[in-house]
């Protein structure tokens, strides 16, 4: 295990670059904008289901 662990340390200092800061926060924001459009997405398919429910019962009740 601690062999795994130094091992993955290695690889990270000698194989993965980050980006940059400017490319970094280019990516927050696609992933801010995406984020708010999806759940926007999932608010309005909740809403129209939850009105689509409501129909069904009260024409089931009467």
């Amino acid at each position: 295990m601690i062999t795994y662990v130094k091992e993955s340390i290695e690889e990270l200092r000698n194989n993965v670059t980050l980006p940059s800061r400017a490319e970094s926060s280019n990516l927050m924001v696609v992933v801010a904008v995406f984020s708010i459009l999806f759940a926007l997405a999932t608010w309005g398919v909740d809403s129209i289901f939850s009105e689509l429910i409501t129909f069904y019962f009260k024409l089931l009740i009467g």
